[in-house]
C-alpha cells in the first residue's frame, strides 16, 4: 500500500502564500531544494487542485540543459510522475501524464493508496484539507521558513483535529526548518 504524503513550503505563522497570494518568500535555495528533490522522488503520483496544479504545471517546460542541475532534477521528477487534478472548471489537462477528476472522491484514493506501491503526494492546501479530513493523509512534511507573513493561505485548515508523531526534522543553512510528522489515528 502506498503512503499518501502532503508536503508544503510555509511561513512560521503557518501560510503556504501571504493574503495577496504571494508565495515568492518560500523558494527553495539549492540546498532545501535537493532535499526536495530526494523527498519527491519517491513520489509516483500527485493529487492537485486547480490552483495549485496550475502554478505547478510549469515544470513541465522548466528543466533544460541551461537550467541548474537541481531544477533539471526536479523538472524530471515532475514530468515522470502521474497527476490527478480535481477541479469543476477544467475540462483538460496542459501537462503530460495528468488526468482531470471533477469530484474529490475519498474512496477512489482510498482504492489508488491499495493499489500503488509508489508514494502518493497531495499539492494545494484546498485539497489537502479534504484529504486530511477523510484520514488519507500518512505524513505531512513542513518547510519551515523563517519570515512571518501575517495572515494568507493556510497550511492547514481551521477546524481540523490531527495528532502527529515527530518522525524527523532538519535545520538548512538559510534558516528553513524541515519537519516531517506520521499522523496518529
Amino acid at each position: 500500500m502506498a503512503q499518501l504524503t502532503y508536503t508544503g513550503i510555509t511561513s512560521l505563522d503557518g501560510y503556504i502564500a501571504d493574503r495577496e497570494g504571494n508565495f515568492s518568500w518560500s523558494e527553495p535555495d539549492e540546498e532545501v531544494h535537493a532535499f526536495v528533490n530526494d523527498l519527491e522522488r519517491e513520489v509516483g503520483a500527485y493529487l492537485f487542485g486547480r490552483r495549485m496544479y496550475e502554478v505547478m504545471a510549469a515544470w513541465e517546460s522548466l528543466g533544460g540543459n541551461g537550467e541548474p542541475g537541481y531544477i533539471q532534477d526536479y523538472a524530471r521528477i515532475w514530468q515522470t510522475a502521474d497527476k490527478v487534478v480535481y477541479s469543476t472548471t477544467l475540462t483538460t489537462a496542459s501537462t503530460a501524464r495528468t488526468r482531470i477528476e471533477p469530484v474529490f472522491n475519498p474512496e477512489a484514493i482510498r482504492q489508488l493508496k491499495e493499489s500503488s506501491s509508489r508514494e502518493i503526494g497531495v499539492g494545494g492546501a484546498t485539497l489537502a484539507a479534504s484529504v486530511l479530513a477523510a484520514g488519507l493523509v500518512d505524513e505531512c512534511r513542513l518547510f519551515l521558513n523563517p519570515v512571518v507573513v501575517g495572515g494568507g493561505k493556510q497550511y492547514l485548515p481551521d477546524g481540523l483535529g490531527l495528532k502527529l508523531e515527530l518522525l524527523e526534522e532538519r535545520r538548512f543553512g538559510n534558516g528553513v526548518v524541515y519537519l516531517r510528522y506520521r499522523t496518529l489515528p
